[in-house]
């Protein structure tokens, strides 16, 4: 089975920028799209951006301009870029397969971003 694991997430002040990083024990690449997830306590689990197998990509309108999802397939590695964050970027972010593929892979244990002052 691939392990996801997430990494990255810290403390941040409103305007900061943080990169978070999934790597995995299996390609992360197998899924038509792979896509970055948030979930804040008391909301539901929420997809932030996605990049297809092609290179494509979309983003919640919430973080538009401020994120930016990318890949590394040598690294076996997929990246979200945070920018210009604020208080309510504050969630745990997860990776998987993107879209309709959101349970491609077991969920993995996620990374904590507090954006706060």
């Amino acid at each position: 089975q691939v392990q996801l694991v997430e990494s990255g997430g810290g403390l941040v002040q409103p305007g900061g920028s943080l990169r978070l990083s999934c790597a995995a024990s299996g390609s992360i690449f197998s899924a038509p799209a792979m896509g970055w997830y948030r979930q804040a306590p008391g909301k539901q689990r929420e997809l932030v951006a996605t990049i297809t197998n092609g290179g494509s990509t979309n983003y919640a309108d919430s973080v538009k301009g401020r994120f930016t999802i990318s890949r590394d397939i040598a690294k076996n590695t997929l990246y979200l870029q945070m920018n210009s964050l604020k208080p309510e970027d504050t969630a745990v972010y997860y990776c998987n397969g993107g879209g309709r593929n959101s349970n491609w892979y077991p969920w993995g244990q996620g990374t904590q971003v507090t954006v706060s002052s």
